[in-house]
C-alpha cells in the first residue's frame, strides 16, 4: 500500500480547512490537505452568499408594495426567474472562485484529491474522490503525525420527506435552479427555511413554510418568538406544528396532506418539496470507530471549545463537522486554533471565543447575541430581562418597517449585559453592536453612556437598555415611551 508520511494531515477544503493550513504552515511544511469534493465553501458555493442573492431581489420587489403609502406609483416588479436565477447562479460562482483561487495558491504538493477515513489514530486510508475532481491521489494512505476534522456537513433529509422523489430538493440544490418554480413547500423553520422561503415567496412563488413545534428561526425567547410567528404568518401561508404529515407523488406535482396548526386537514399540491430541516457533521463517513476518539450521541467528537483537541490529543476539530457553532466566523476561528495547535502540538494553546452570535436574514431579521434565553433559565442564572417594540420606534416608522420586538437581559447585581434576542429592522447590527458590548462585560449602565444619535432605529436599543436598568433596581423610574421620537436625556 502506496503511503506517505506527514507532520499534519487536514481532512477537508472548506472554511476551517483552508483556514487551519494557513495555520499549519507556519509551523510546518509537511501537510496533507485532504479534500475528495470541489473545493470551496459552503457559505459561498450554498449556504450564506447564494441565499442572500435570493434574498435580495426579494426585498427589492417586497419594498414596491410600500411605495403607495410614501406617494409613490409603482407599476413595475415582474419577475423574470430566468434572468434572476442567471444573476444568482454568476454572483455565486464568483464568490466560489475567491475561495478556489486561494486553494490555487497553496503548495499543489499538500493537496491530495481524496476522501479520508481512520484506518487508526495516526493512519487515514483514502478512498477515490467525487468523479469531477479526477484525477484521484496516487497514494492509498496517509500517516499523519497529527490530524484536523474539518469535513464540513450536509443537508439532512428526514425519510418521511422522500416520497417526494425527484421533486425533493435540499438548500444544497436550490442554487442551481434554471428559473423560479410556480410552487414550493418549504420543510424547515429554522434559518435557511425561512429565508429561502420568505425569499421565494416575494419573488412570486407560490410558497407554504412547514415547521415542527411551532419554532421559527431557532429564536427561543417566547415573547420575541410569538411577534416573529405572528408577522410572518400575517405575509404568507405558515404551518409550524403541522401534524400527521404525509407526502405522496400525482405525476410531477408533491401531494402533502397534513393537520394546520388550527386542526383542520388540508390537501395541498406543489411543484417541489424543498428540505431546509438542517445539516448533519460529515463525521459518519470517517470511521472514528478505529480510533479511541470519545464522541457525543451524535457521532461527533468531543473537544475543548478553546483548544478544538478531541479526546485523542494528536486529533482536533474544527468548522460544521465539530456540529458547534455552524456559522463561517465561527468556522474560521475554529480552524485558526485547530491548525495552530495541530501545527505546535504537542504544545497547545487556549484562546477565548467571540460572543455567539447568530442572524437570520429574513425581513424583518432575526438575530440573538451572547446568552440564550433557554440557557440563562435552565441554568438557574438570576437574570432581568427587558424589551422594546418596534411599532411606534420612531425612525421604524418613518421607514415604515415597524414590526418585530427586542428583549435585552442582564445579570441582577452586577448589571452586566449577558445577552440578548430580537425580531425587528436592522437586527444584523444591532446584533452586532450588542455582541461587541457583551464581549468587552460592559454592564447596561456603560453601555447606556455611549452616544445614540437621533433619529435612529439604535434608540429603540436604549429604550430596552433603559427599561432593563429599571428592572435591575439601578434606576429610579422606567424611561419615557416618546424618548426615541426627540432629544431625549
Amino acid at each position: 500500500m502506496k503511503t506517505r508520511k506527514v507532520d499534519v494531515a487536514i481532512i477537508g477544503g472548506g472554511t476551517a480547512g483552508m483556514v487551519a493550513y494557513g495555520e499549519v504552515r507556519k509551523h510546518t511544511g509537511s501537510i496533507a490537505l485532504i479534500e475528495g469534493g470541489p473545493f470551496g465553501t459552503t457559505c459561498a458555493r450554498i449556504g450564506c452568499m447564494p441565499s442572500k442573492l435570493l434574498v435580495a431581489p426579494a426585498e427589492a420587489r417586497h419594498r414596491l408594495q410600500a411605495l403607495p403609502a410614501f406617494g409613490i406609483g409603482s407599476d413595475a416588479g415582474k419577475v423574470d426567474g430566468v434572468a434572476l436565477m442567471r444573476r444568482v447562479r454568476a454572483e455565486r460562482d464568483r464568490f466560489v472562485g475567491f475561495a478556489t483561487d486561494t486553494v490555487a495558491a497553496f503548495d499543489p504538493g499538500h493537496i491530495v484529491r481524496a476522501y479520508a477515513r481512520f484506518a487508526e489514530a495516526h493512519r487515514l486510508h483514502l478512498d477515490a474522490p467525487d468523479a469531477e475532481q479526477a484525477p484521484a491521489a496516487d497514494i492509498e494512505c496517509i500517516e499523519a503525525a497529527r490530524i484536523v476534522i474539518a469535513s464540513g456537513s450536509r443537508p439532512m433529509i428526514a425519510d418521511a420527506l422522500k416520497p417526494a422523489g425527484d421533486r425533493l430538493i435540499s438548500s444544497d440544490e436550490v442554487f442551481y435552479w434554471q428559473d423560479l418554480p410556480q410552487s414550493v413547500a418549504v420543510f424547515g423553520a429554522g434559518a435557511i427555511g425561512v429565508e429561502l422561503g420568505q425569499a421565494l415567496h416575494r419573488l412570486g412563488v407560490r410558497v407554504r413554510l412547514f415547521g415542527r413545534g411551532g419554532g421559527i428561526a431557532g429564536l427561543q425567547d417566547a415573547a420575541v418568538r410569538a411577534v416573529a410567528v405572528r408577522t410572518l404568518a400575517a405575509e404568507m401561508p405558515v404551518s409550524l406544528d403541522a401534524r400527521e404529515v404525509r407526502v405522496s407523488r400525482d405525476g410531477d406535482a408533491v401531494c402533502i396532506d397534513f393537520i394546520d396548526d388550527e386542526g383542520r386537514p388540508r390537501s395541498e399540491r406543489f411543484d417541489w418539496l424543498l428540505a431546509a430541516t438542517g445539516r448533519t457533521p460529515n463525521v459518519d463517513r470517517l470511521t472514528l470507530e478505529n480510533t479511541a476518539i470519545e464522541r457525543d450521541p451524535r457521532g461527533v467528537p468531543v473537544f475543548d471549545p478553546l483548544t478544538m483537541q478531541t479526546s485523542v490529543k494528536h486529533i482536533f476539530i474544527a468548522g460544521d463537522a465539530a456540529a458547534d457553532r455552524p456559522i463561517l466566523h465561527e468556522a474560521a476561528d475554529e480552524g485558526h486554533l485547530a491548525g495552530r495547535n495541530a501545527g505546535r502540538y504537542p504544545e497547545v494553546l487556549r484562546k477565548p471565543r467571540r460572543t455567539p452570535m447568530g442572524i437570520v436574514f429574513c425581513d424583518p431579521q432575526a438575530a440573538f447575541v451572547g446568552a440564550r434565553h433557554a440557557r440563562l433559565l435552565a441554568d438557574k442564572i438570576d437574570f432581568a430581562s427587558a424589551q422594546v417594540s418596534f411599532e411606534n420606534q420612531g425612525r421604524a416608522r418613518v421607514m415604515q418597517v415597524n414590526q418585530g420586538l427586542l428583549r435585552v437581559y442582564a445579570e441582577r447585581g452586577s448589571g452586566l449585559l449577558l445577552g440578548a434576542e430580537m425580531f425587528g429592522p436592522d437586527a444584523e447590527h444591532l446584533a452586532h453592536l450588542l455582541a461587541w458590548v457583551v464581549q468587552l462585560r460592559k454592564s447596561v449602565a456603560e453601555v447606556l453612556e455611549l452616544p445614540f444619535y437621533h433619529p435612529v432605529i439604535e434608540e429603540g436599543l436604549r429604550t430596552a437598555l433603559r427599561a432593563l436598568l429599571k428592572e435591575l433596581g439601578m434606576a429610579t423610574k422606567p424611561p419615557s415611551p416618546c424618548l426615541d421620537c426627540g432629544p431625549g436625556t
